[in-house]
């Protein structure tokens, strides 16, 4: 597994509803209270447990935001796109 470069990254990500900030892809999902957000963390959870690749999640209220990459790379590679893209699938 390889950091992926510019180019590949922005091809990558374009269709997805993620940007990358920081060497990270981020995401921030509001839900109408905090049961939903909860839930929707939650689904998460059971996402990345089953590709054994976990994303940092915060929580606040309503807010859920998620940060991807692979920290032993330092930077986001394949791993990364082919969880955000599973993430967006969650409604």
């Amino acid at each position: 597994m390889e950091l992926l470069d510019p180019n590949r990254l922005a091809a990558a990500i374009g269709p997805l509803s993620w940007h990358e900030a920081d060497g990270e892809l981020v995401k921030v999902v509001r839900r109408h209270d905090f049961r939903a957000a909860m839930q929707f963390a939650n689904e998460v959870a059971e996402l990345a447990e089953a590709v054994g690749h976990h994303p940092d999640i915060e929580i606040r209220w309503d807010t859920v935001t998620l940060r991807l990459s692979t920290h032993s790379l330092g930077g986001i590679t394949d791993a990364d796109i082919a969880l955000a893209s599973r993430i967006d699938s969650i409604r």
